[in-house]
């Protein structure tokens, strides 16, 4: 079965569950799964009752899609993503996404927990990512690469505004609104699951970047590749570097913690799309 009719298959199996057809795609990151509970109208599919879908195995992604109606506007919501360190390829990791483009999605919101690498933030700001570094891609790893790869958009993607310059400025003017002074900044994707060494986070740091992750930036290929809208936000859990040790739980909490606040921030910008 070839990729285009796999993901055919996932589509129309969706569809039959909930026909109506959504316009934004949202992706929530580690701990930040709270907003899918203000669905209207909801139903919840589970990952792994999706044709050819790949299963989330970590902690805090529970592996689910969910739609509805947020905002006035019809979206479909993933609880969770899957990432290349659990094993999974490039194709499989924004199989998601790809989904969420068949379904009818022109626009994608996608967040993460990030650790900060910016000595100005602290654990519970919001970032809106301007740009990107990816690790992975410049290692050769990229949902971009192979001939089916071709079947969902052209292969050489321009990625100068991968980040939409209006979403980001819809971003902070929402933030304003609702008293958020949202940061903005530069992501930096590692491939993990370790977290990074104090000479990784100097260089990422020397090379510009303002919060670091695992996880987003295949989601953002995938998702331009289709011609979709991006917004990108970032969670700081952490402070990369500040000493102490880092763990997945202090990451979950950190999110849950900044929940709220961030399901908030998108009620707003969805709304105003």
């Amino acid at each position: 079965m070839s990729a285009q009719e796999e993901l055919r298959a996932a589509a129309e199996y969706v569809r039959e569950r909930c026909p109506e057809e959504p316009t934004v795609g949202l992706i929530l990151g580690s701990g930040l799964s709270g907003l899918v509970k203000d669905l209207e109208e909801s139903v919840s599919i589970p990952f792994a009752d999706v044709p050819n879908c790949p299963v989330a195995t970590v902690p805090g992604h529970p592996g689910q899609l969910g739609l509805g109606l947020l905002a006035g506007r019809r979206v479909a919501v993933l609880v969770g993503r899957l990432h290349f360190y659990e094993g999974y390829s490039m194709a499989q990791v924004v199989f998601p996404v790809r989904l969420l483009g068949r379904l009818g999605c022109k626009t994608l919101v996608v967040t993460n927990a990030a650790g900060g690498l910016n000595p100005l933030f602290w654990p519970g700001d919001l970032m809106v990512i301007t740009d990107h570094i990816n690790f992975l891609g410049l290692a050769g790893h990229s949902p971009l690469a192979g001939a089916e790869a071709e079947a969902f958009g052209p292969r050489f993607v321009d990625l100068k505004d991968a980040y939409d310059p209006a979403l980001v400025e819809l971003a902070v003017v929402a933030g304003h609104r609702l008293g958020l002074d949202l940061r903005r900044g530069v992501y930096a994707m590692v491939p993990g699951p370790s977290y990074e060494t104090p000479a990784e986070i100097r260089m990422l740091q020397a090379l510009g970047a303002d919060a670091v992750g695992m996880s987003t930036v295949p989601e953002v290929l995938a998702a331009r590749q289709l011609g979709m809208r991006v917004l990108g936000i970032s969670c700081i859990t952490n402070l990369a570097g500040a000493g102490g040790k880092v763990s997945h739980e202090e990451v979950l909490a950190s999110g849950l913690a900044a929940g709220p606040l961030l399901s908030s921030l998108i009620r707003e910008v969805v709304g105003r799309l």
